[in-house]
């Protein structure tokens, strides 16, 4: 499986990867890609969705961390030039949520692919703001049939 580091910021094209449309899209930038990790970021605007007080919320955030595990998984199927796949999540182990970012701040989001089975994919992840640990889970996403 290929790797690169080059980053992608074309939100046309990260749009492309991903089953879910504005406003609900928590992703814009790929960082980083190789066969198990993925990186992916977001610049938090006021727009979004999941913002309250000025900052974006909870549930934003494990829909950001799922968001990069449907992006690690669209742009799998970009590779073998096959539409991305709509998947589902399918369960949520242990999300640690340690602090709320701030509009205008970067996600850098990175997923551990565990297990990828028939559909089904075990991932580690870890968000970061300002290089600090701020978000962590542990999810499972299945693909729709």
């Amino acid at each position: 499986m290929d790797v690169f580091t080059k980053k992608i910021t074309d939100k046309d094209f990260i749009g492309k990867l991903i089953p879910q449309k504005a406003p609900f899209v928590m992703v814009d930038k790929l960082l980083h890609f190789e066969d198990k990790k993925v990186v992916a970021g977001l610049t938090i605007s006021e727009e979004n969705i999941f913002v309250q007080n000025n900052k974006f919320t909870a549930p934003g955030l494990i829909e950001h961390m799922a968001q990069s595990v449907a992006l690690y998984t669209g742009y799998r199927f970009f590779l073998k030039k096959e539409d991305a796949p709509t998947g589902y999540i399918g369960a949520i182990k242990k999300a640690e949520i340690f602090q709320l970012p701030s509009i205008g701040k970067e996600l850098v989001t990175t997923i551990v692919i565990l297990h990828d089975i028939m559909g089904v994919t075990l991932v580690s992840a870890e968000t970061k703001c300002d290089g600090k640990m701020i978000a962590s889970s542990e999810m499972k996403t299945v693909l729709a049939n």
